[in-house]
């Protein structure tokens, strides 16, 4: 079974900037999308970037121009790197990735919090 490490989260000032990570433990084939999502404290989970098959990348308006999605696939790693931090962003990250063989599968990391403090 895949497992996942996300790392990178932690608290920072606003206006600072993190890099997300999540490392699967192997490749996994036929990825058609992968996404982070963030959790704020009580409220639903959301999309806040994502590359889907391999080459468009979507940003939540809330993070566009402030965030990065970017994948090293020799590393079987995706990042976020989010810049100008601000309060509004402190959330749990989770990177989901979806795969299309040998049958449609989908994987979430385990979660990571991130802390703005204002």
């Amino acid at each position: 079974q895949v497992q996942f490490v996300e790392s990178g989260g932690g608290l920072v000032q606003a206006g600072g900037s993190l890099r997300l990570s999540c490392a699967a433990s192997e490749v996994i084939p036929s990825i058609y999308f992968m996404g982070w999502y963030r959790r704020p404290a009580g409220k639903q989970r959301d999309l806040v970037a994502a590359i889907r098959n391999g080459d468009t990348t979507t940003y939540a308006d809330s993070v566009k121009g402030r965030s990065t999605i970017s994948t090293d696939n020799a590393k079987n790693t995706m990042f976020l790197q989010m810049d100008s931090l601000k309060p509004d962003d402190t959330a749990v990250y989770f990177c989901n990735i979806r795969s299309s063989y040998p049958r449609n599968r989908e994987y979430w990391g385990q979660g990571i919090q991130v802390t703005v403090s204002s």
